[in-house]
């Protein structure tokens, strides 16, 4: 079973963000990880792409991950189109 993506909104800026889970993000700014340590757990392709929709990435910014394969990107860019 495939995570499925964050919903997606512009941002005070007009740029496309996944919608950021609070719990997440403070997880991320206020526990002992930070994106760099958590970069060398061993986790999945599918819960790093999930992990960042949850922190908020911009959608473009979530489309230059490495670990972000071509087809969740583009599910996430036709939820955007309706937008």
């Amino acid at each position: 079973m495939k995570h499925p993506i964050q919903p997606l909104a512009l941002d005070e800026h007009g740029k496309l963000r996944f919608k950021e889970n609070k719990i997440v993000r403070f997880l991320l700014d206020n526990g002992k990880h930070n994106m760099n340590s958590l970069a060398c757990e061993n986790f999945s392709q599918e819960d790093r792409e999930q992990f960042a929709q949850l922190i908020g990435y911009s959608l473009t910014g979530f489309g230059e991950l490495s670990y972000v394969n071509d087809e969740t990107y583009e599910s996430a860019a036709k939820l955007a189109e309706n937008l």
